[in-house]
């Protein structure tokens, strides 16, 4: 070996001399690392660095904010601001806390699970529902009127769980993450102030039996369910970290309000001539828990309740929105059914307020729409895949309000 070539300095890493490196750099001690050496170093700790900031994000997720929450339930939902605002909160702080569990905080912060008040039809079960979607997790309902206590004929509570985990499809994570909506939460009411002595099947005693999976605790699922099978396997999983969101229509809830208040309330006029859906929105948002409890939920299942919102009955106007307007409008999903039968399909204003109104008179809300279109609509999608299809159909305001909408009289109309 050439004796010059046996002097050079060596990369103590890669063994290559200085002729064969861009550059090498001394170190203390006589120890040398060439430029290649260096670029691999920093690649390897580069690596790792986001290997674990992606495991970070894994474990710590980013999670909405209220405003954009907010702007997420408004593609669903028409209407409503005030309970969109709060429960957006509501939402943030709930995922937020279960971060702050993940982290070891010293700080336990409290779950904050929703009751939303409203007349039927106003958008109770589609407020949860679009929360699940937006957030991208698992979502389950149930009618509380089903519940009944463990040793009754009914749907035990524990199955509410179930339906989440079915949800899920079977992740246990996933649904320890999930969303519950509990429907008619008020019908099982105590139907007295003082606690009945005996047992109440569908009041009291579901409350209780509600009252231990709505806090937190580990609740055993039956993976095959309720009591048909006493032999199977049960799941444990924790409810701790599950959000609930419970709604009721309370009827007689503002009259309990208005005892409480008083009847001279400066300011305020609430007697039975003056009982409009804004005077009544505006007694209910003066709710406490101790009106909550006076209705008939028992007080340890109240304070397991923080965030109470009213959602106002819906206008005209309202309706018409929600006819049109959000992502998944009714109106919207006939237009795409019909273009699937090259069809354009139109209603005029006159129509669609006249549609809104069918469902004021029902007392339906925003539930009454559906039905009221798929009603108008039978006859029209009956024969429309197999008979001759005009290019386009035009409903009229005088059509919904003769509630006619027969295919042959629509073909003469516009002339097929």
């Amino acid at each position: 070996m050439d004796e010059n070539k046996k002097n050079l300095a060596k990369c103590n890493f890669c063994n290559r001399h200085q002729g064969l490196v861009n550059k090498l750099i001394a170190g203390p001690h006589g120890v040398y690392i060439c430029d290649n050496c260096v670029r691999v170093a920093h690649s390897i700790i580069y690596t790792e660095k986001q290997k674990k900031k992606e495991e970070g994000e894994e474990k710590h997720e980013k999670f909405l904010t209220p405003t954009e929450l907010k702007q997420s339930l408004d593609q669903y939902i028409i209407s409503q601001n005030d309970a969109k605002k709060k429960i957006a909160v509501a939402v943030y702080n709930h995922y937020k806390r279960i971060n702050s569990r993940l982290q070891n905080d010293d700080v336990e912060i409290l779950k904050s699970n929703i009751l939303l008040i409203g007349p039927t039809g106003t958008g109770k079960t589609l407020m949860a529902q679009s929360l699940a979607k937006i957030l991208s997790v698992p979502f389950a309902i149930t009618d509380a009127t089903t519940l009944t206590e463990a040793g009754y004929v009914g749907e035990d509570v524990e199955n509410i769980i179930l339906k989440l985990f079915q949800s899920a499809n079977g992740d246990i994570e996933k649904t320890k993450k999930g969303i519950v909506y509990i429907d008619e939460i008020d019908k099982i009411g105590r139907k007295t102030d003082s606690p009945s002595i005996t047992r109440d099947v569908s009041g009291e005693g579901v409350q209780q039996a509600l009252l231990k999976i709505i806090e937190g605790t580990i609740a055993n699922v039956p993976p095959q369910g309720g009591r048909k099978h006493p032999q199977q396997k049960y799941i444990p999983i924790d409810t701790n970290d599950i959000l609930f969101i419970m709604g009721g229509t309370f009827n007689g809830l503002d009259d309990i309000i208005q005892e409480r208040m008083g009847k001279s309330s400066v300011g305020f006029k609430y007697g039975a001539q003056d009982r409009s859906p804004e005077k009544k929105k505006e007694m209910m948002d003066h709710v406490i828990p101790q009106d909550l409890i006076k209705f008939g939920l028992i007080p340890e299942l109240v304070g397991r309740i923080p965030i109470v919102s009213v959602l106002s009955e819906l206008t005209n106007q309202d309706l018409v929105n929600i006819l049109t307007k959000p992502k998944n409008a009714i109106i919207k999903q006939y237009q795409r059914l019909f273009e699937m039968e090259d069809v354009k399909l139109k209603f005029t204003k006159g129509a669609l307020e006249a549609v809104a109104h069918k469902s004021t008179e029902r007392e339906m809300g925003a539930r009454g729409l559906r039905s009221i279109i798929e009603e108008l609509m039978l006859d029209i999608m009956f024969h429309l895949p197999s008979q001759e299809k005009p290019d386009q159909i035009k409903v009229t305001k005088k059509m919904i309000e003769n509630n006619v909408l027969e295919y042959d009289k629509l073909k003469k109309a516009v002339g097929v």
